[in-house]
């Protein structure tokens, strides 16, 4: 049972990237998924998240109108796609679930996730 997100790279400001957070061992459509990062010297913070009781999604300030998150089904994953890319984007992202919780929104990037992928490199520079 676990998670892998992958997709991160090297991006000008304005550009795009997708990562995907897919699931082994376990359906995850089943659970809610939180995308977290971390930039160098930062705390670790939520950024979005999808529910799975009704794929409601949630996104920090910070990112509205810019990410996207969604559930790829038949592919057993999740999706954060992010436009509009800034400098301060820049950091590692990871995915992570509490499957004890259906419903994201801020309250669920402060639950205790009991499962998370290795993280990915998102480095937005000119």
């Amino acid at each position: 049972v676990q998670l892998q997100a992958s997709g991160g790279g090297l991006v000008q400001p304005g550009g795009s990237l997708r990562l995907s957070c897919e699931a082994s061992g376990f359906t995850l459509n089943y659970y809610s998924i939180a995308w977290f990062r971390q930039a160098p010297g930062k705390e670790r913070e939520g950024v979005s998240c999808i529910s799975s009781s009704d794929s409601s999604t949630y996104h920090v300030d910070s990112v509205k109108g810019r990410f996207t998150i969604y559930r790829d089904k038949s592919k057993n994953t999740v999706i954060l796609q992010m436009n509009s890319l800034k400098p301060e984007d820049t950091a590692v992202y990871y995915c992570a679930t509490d499957r004890a919780h259906t419903l994201c929104g801020s309250a669920y990037f402060h639950y205790a996730m009991d499962l998370w992928g290795e993280g990915t490199q998102v480095t937005v520079s000119s």
